[in-house]
């Protein structure tokens, strides 16, 4: 009987954590606790660094079939096709407790992830832009949650030596002298932020940078004031300069460490920590294709995860307001994008989803300013850099 009884003790506490994974979309500390990497730093259990020679080593870049080509129904963009280029960093799809960095399993969940990130994300910037988008050994999931201050800053460390890497690759090998973007997302972003500020921002290749579109991050205020020629986007022409966002729901519980600092600027209507903004102006979202795996417990085996086409967007979804450093967005819940949502009105899953066809529009805009700029800066002889098509 004591036996039955402990059985049955186990059974409700694994029951209990089942329902507080459904319910609250959150993962008890005690699966954080039991997943997370068991030793500290290891090279040893780095995977070798990426060959950014070999099409394996992206995720997208030109020639290679990715889902960052898949286009929304009913638009007619031709993806690839563009002027100018986009390199995108993904964020954080490794959620294992293997090592504090990505082994890049080519045949892994994480790997599906980052195809989610192509498809969802990258995709947003193939109208106006050849996507180039690294793999990278990106820090694991628990960096952010369990991680002791000295290993948080190695693995990002070691995660943004290779997004430089690909960069400088990107830029000797592929660009051809083409103004580029920028893009990125969540730890893609702390990645692009620094790539900027330590490779581009005071350079010739600022003059060459459109626009970096650095979403769902905790790029501040303050941080972007120290940027020496770079500065913050406050109109949907402006080039040469960055946005950013980090979308919560109306009612939001945000952390007191998140309001006041971010920058903000608000995809509908591209000026910075203005008024609320009407859901008229909002161009649509494209519901996401495919899941994105949030399980940070057991092994990191595919999942089969199939990627159908990208659905046709829903204009005029919602309103959207800069408040206190956050972009406020009308609740989610219930809606075509509540899939996405995290606990308490946390829509970072939906900072590229919720705003795609805006994203998508105003890259276009940009690139269209930028080189008419260029056109007007060389004289009217001056040729605009070749479209080269995937």
């Amino acid at each position: 009987m004591r036996i039955l009884g402990w059985l049955l003790a186990i059974v409700l506490v694994l029951a209990a954590i089942a329902a507080a994974i459904h319910f609250t979309g959150n993962t008890p500390a005690v699966i954080v606790w039991l997943s997370k990497p068991s030793h500290g730093w290891d090279l040893t259990k780095k995977a070798p660094a990426p060959d950014y020679a070999q099409d394996d080593s992206w995720a997208a870049r030109r020639g290679k079939d990715s889902l960052a080509l898949l286009v929304p129904e009913g638009i007619s963009d031709e993806p690839g096709a563009g002027a100018i280029d986009v390199f995108f960093v993904h964020p954080t799809g490794y959620l294992n407790g293997g090592d504090w960095n990505s082994p890049m399993n080519a045949n892994s969940r994480t790997e599906e992830n980052t195809k989610w990130m192509m498809a969802n994300q990258a995709s947003a910037y193939n109208s106006c832009c050849r996507v180039f988008a690294p793999r990278y050994r990106e820090a694991s999931i628990f960096r952010y949650i369990s991680a002791p201050p000295d290993i948080a800053e190695k693995a990002m460390d070691f995660a943004y030596a290779d997004v430089v890497r690909a960069f400088e690759y990107y830029l000797e090998h592929d660009n051809q002298g083409k103004p580029f973007i920028i893009a990125s997302h969540s730890q893609g972003t702390s990645h692009a932020f620094r790539l900027i500020a330590e490779k581009i921002d005071g350079t010739d290749l600022a003059n060459r940078m459109v626009a970096g579109y650095l979403i769902g991050s905790q790029v501040t205020n303050a941080e972007a004031d120290k940027l020496k020629t770079v500065r913050v986007c406050t109109s949907e022409t402006q080039t040469g300069c960055i946005v950013h966002w980090a979308t919560w729901g109306e009612g939001h519980s945000a952390p007191a460490d998140q309001l006041d600092r971010l920058v903000c600027v608000n995809p509908l209507t591209w000026t910075r920590d203005g008024a609320r903004a009407a859901a008229d102006l909002h161009k649509g979202g494209v519901p996401a294709t495919g899941r994105f795996s949030v399980q940070v417990w057991g092994d990191d085996a595919p999942q089969g995860v199939e990627f159908p086409p990208l659905k046709a967007p829903v204009k005029a979804w919602t309103w959207a307001e800069c408040r206190r450093g956050l972009l406020v967005v009308a609740d989610q819940k219930d809606g075509p994008f509540d899939g996405l949502a995290f606990g308490g009105k946390n829509y970072h899953g939906l900072d590229y989803p919720l705003f795609h066809m805006d994203i998508r529009e105003n890259a276009k805009v940009r690139q269209a300013a930028y080189l008419e700029g260029a056109k007007a800066a060389s004289g009217p002889a001056a040729a605009a850099p070749s479209k080269a098509p995937y």
